[in-house]
């Protein structure tokens, strides 16, 4: 008996092992096919921090991920006098930089030529700041230092100390800072990596040298932010593209769970007059694609909806936010998605409310609407990502001025400020990550919901 016990022990731990191994290899698979699908997202994220997205041949490396770099981003920034990770060049500080060339044998080891340039920050409207002050000045450049020499067979290591002072009584955000060396003198290493090795390696460029952590790691997400703005107003024009975009898509998302779960809940439940020739109404429309009624649709809002707002002392609805949100309410596949998920809900716990002298509209708000989380939970990621990253009909409704546009709009205007001749695509991918964030996030915060609701949406009961 005990023998025979032993044995069947063993059958269940093998039975186990085999399960957890069977677990753990589809964890695995699943697992290697996000990578995959997500390798385009990552390699965005990741070339969005770069000074030049577009090098050749593409590469996962950046300086931006060194640890060597913050850690002399940080120095730099606690020199200037402000914290580390948020940097400045406060009055009567200065900035102490150690730079390495490597002179060939023959060349003359004279020291770099140190230029505080006078130089817009970026290609945006920011670049049109006329009455900016340069921080070149305001400070004054020491004598340059040589610290240490290392004679070699190749030849011979120069290392010098760079220091910038600050003798104004202004604060600056930005300390720029260009090297100029002979030819074929190659820079080895310095305290901060340069932004960028120009003129066959004779110029090494920092964009700031106390910039700090934070911006020196999102340099080109701060500048989305920063170099856009309205002319007419004055505001961010970035911030505001999103607050455009989440206003719209918060409103289409209660506007949806309101209608779709009232009328899901009415083609499932209720018994009226040619329900099922309104069901198949419905599905009808879902099959006809939207460049087919594209242009009634603009007529409509144009005319104010058939004139009808004209009637309160309105006009057209082109240009404004009521026009984008009426024309898109609430859609057809959400209501058929709840239509389908109430009718996967048993009928005794509505028969048992009925008895008790419950109504209609307490049955739906007090029993069914609770238990349609799942699919009100999946619904809200799909209507908010399909109104968030919604492009061509905000586009034709929303024209100007640019505070009006959403934020995929607002990304393709980045295409005229960056793109056009200067090809910097930085903040474009920068644009883009911070675009797709929000979408990310909501989909981990309903994701149980988003799973339980799709599956028990083509569930009958």
């Amino acid at each position: 008996m005990k023998i025979q016990q032993n044995y069947n022990s063993d059958i269940n731990l093998k039975i186990k092992r085999r399960r957890w191994v069977n677990v753990g290899a589809i964890y695995l698979i699943l697992l290697l096919f996000s990578i995959v699908f997500m390798g385009t997202f990552l390699f965005g994220a990741i070339s969005s921090l770069k000074d030049n997205p577009s090098e050749w041949p593409p590469t996962l490396k950046t300086e931006q991920l060194s640890l060597k770099n913050w850690i002399g981003v940080y120095t730099l920034a606690r020199q200037g006098g402000a914290g580390g990770f948020f940097g400045e060049l406060k009055s009567g500080h200065e900035v102490s930089l150690q730079i390495t060339y490597k002179y060939p044998i023959g060349i003359e080891i004279v020291p770099p030529q140190v230029i505080i340039p006078k130089r817009f920050a970026g290609h945006g409207a920011a670049a049109l700041d006329l009455d900016k002050e340069f921080v070149a000045d305001f400070v004054t450049i020491k004598p340059i230092e040589e610290i240490n020499r290392v004679s070699n067979k190749d030849g011979v290591l120069v290392s010098y100390k760079i220091t910038i002072v600050n003798i104004s009584q202004k604060d600056f955000n930005e300390l720029p800072m260009d090297l100029k060396v002979p030819y074929k003198v190659k820079f080895v290493k310095a305290t901060l990596a340069p932004n960028r090795i120009e003129r066959l390696g004779m110029s090494q460029s920092w964009n700031s040298l106390v910039k700090g952590v934070i911006p020196y790691i999102f340099h080109n997400h701060f500048r989305v932010f920063n170099e856009n703005y309205s002319r007419s107003t004055g505001k961010r024009l970035f911030t505001t593209w999103i607050f455009n975009s989440l206003f719209i898509s918060i409103i289409k998302v209660i506007t949806t769970l309101t209608f779709a779960s009232m009328a899901g809940y009415a083609l499932a439940r209720l018994k009226f007059f040619r329900k099922n020739y309104l069901f198949v109404f419905i599905l009808f429309s879902m099959m006809i694609p939207g460049q087919v009624t594209f242009i009634s649709n603009y007529l409509v809002l144009r005319d104010g909806v058939f004139s009808f707002t004209k009637l309160f002392g309105g006009g057209s609805l082109l240009n404004t936010f009521t026009g984008l949100i009426i024309s898109g309410l609430v859609g057809a596949a959400a209501v058929f998605i709840m239509k389908q998920f109430f009718e996967g809900l048993p009928q005794e716990m509505e028969e048992s409310a009925r008895i008790d002298g419950a109504s209609t509209y307490q049955i739906f708000s007090k029993i069914m609407l609770p238990l349609a989380k799942p699919a009100l939970g999946a619904l809200t990621i799909l209507t908010f990502q399909g109104a968030w990253n919604e492009f061509f009909w905000p586009l034709v409704v929303l024209t100007s001025p640019m505070d009006k546009f959403t934020l995929t709009v607002g990304l393709l205007s980045f295409k005229n400020t960056y793109a056009s001749g200067a090809f910097d695509w930085g903040p474009i991918l920068a644009g883009a990550i911070i675009s797709a964030l929000p979408i990310i996030i909501l989909f981990f915060v309903f994701q149980r919901y988003f799973v339980e609701g799709v599956s028990f949406s083509g569930i009958k009961g």
